[in-house]
């Protein structure tokens, strides 16, 4: 069994910053691309940014240029700092990773959640 870990969210005012943890454990072979989802009231999850195994990044427009995904092999985790926050980033960010569990098999795993509200 494997199980994500996130933590690092928080109530920030707009123009604040906050860094997501999140930190894979269990049977792990290793990890393929790791990200960062967020699920806003009302609304769907959507993707905030990826990261691959090799550190090579991918962000959604809405935060290009205040957010850096990044991660440590080493310790199955990767982080999300995130800056000049606003309002609308607002929402329960969710840590996902593609596992490798064999050289067969992935599975994809999800995070807990963590809260961050963004007040204006």
């Amino acid at each position: 069994q494997v199980q994500l870990v996130e933590s690092g969210g928080g109530l920030v005012q707009a123009g604040d910053s906050l860094r997501l943890s999140c930190t894979a454990s269990g049977r792990i072979f290793s990890i393929d691309d790791m990200g960062w989802y967020r699920q806003a009231p009302g609304k769907q999850r959507e993707l905030v940014a990826t990261i691959t195994s090799g550190g090579s990044p991918n962000y959604v427009d809405a935060v290009k240029g205040r957010f850096t995904i990044s991660r440590d092999n080493a310790k199955n985790t990767v982080y999300l700092q995130m800056n000049s926050l606003k309002p609308e980033d607002t929402g329960v960010y969710y840590c996902h990773a593609l596992v490798v569990l064999t050289s067969i098999r992935q599975i994809h795993y999800w995070g807990q959640g963590t809260q961050v509200t963004v007040s204006s």
